[in-house]
């Protein structure tokens, strides 16, 4: 049973995980350093919305496909540190693959 849901977040998860180093690597600095405080409001706001988006795909893949709740714990937390997104992508692989069987 192929579960899109899945397939989304693990497509989402790496967007919204670019977005954070972005803005954390990005945009703060050009804030701070040299006084460019509008890459953060563009990129605040594109992190923001893709962040709402990982959670609800978190959400739905979650239910649908019957994940545990310490994967999906885990998937949150990790989208919360800085190259957290990116230590999870071989554990989401694997939902995907077992999604599409």
């Amino acid at each position: 049973m192929k579960n899109e849901n899945v397939i989304k977040f693990g497509s989402i998860n790496s967007i919204e995980g670019y977005s954070y180093l972005a803005l954390v690597f990005i945009a703060m600095p050009m804030k701070y350093l040299f006084a460019v405080p509008m890459a953060v409001k563009v990129v605040g706001m594109i992190h923001g919305i893709l962040f709402i988006l990982f959670c609800y795909y978190l959400v739905k893949a979650w239910q649908e496909a019957e994940w545990s709740v310490g994967d999906s714990t885990l998937f949150f937390i990790a989208s919360l540190i800085p190259f957290g997104t990116f230590f999870t992508k071989k554990s989401i692989a694997s939902y995907e693959l077992k999604s599409s069987i």
